[in-house]
């Protein structure tokens, strides 16, 4: 009997609304506190919003205030300064985003 192949837990990005495997987008979430922060883990309790490891996702969502509905909480420019500047240190995630790999 063959294997199934594992199942990759899919989610959309708020900033271009494509859905991709959840280890490609960066989230971020409301923690019950009502703080808006970037989770690394993808595990912290709370409220979560996925965007694309791509400057202009990140550039849309903040125009549209995307994360900001999303997440039923303000989000600081300091939220998106963060994100900007993980993307920067992450040439091969925003390359793969281009491509659509």
């Amino acid at each position: 009997m063959p294997m199934r192949p594992r199942h990759k837990p899919r989610r959309m990005c708020v900033g271009c609304r494509t859905s991709d495997e959840k280890r490609a987008l960066l989230r971020l979430v409301r923690t019950p506190d009502g703080v808006v922060c970037y989770d690394p883990t993808g595990k912290a309790l709370g409220r979560g919003a996925y965007v694309c490891a791509d400057a202009a996702c990140i550039q849309t969502a903040r125009k549209k205030r995307a994360l900001a509905r999303q997440l039923s909480a303000p989000v600081s420019d300091a939220v998106y300064d963060v994100l900007l500047a993980l993307v920067n240190r992450l040439p091969d995630a925003r390359e793969s985003h281009q491509t659509g790999a």
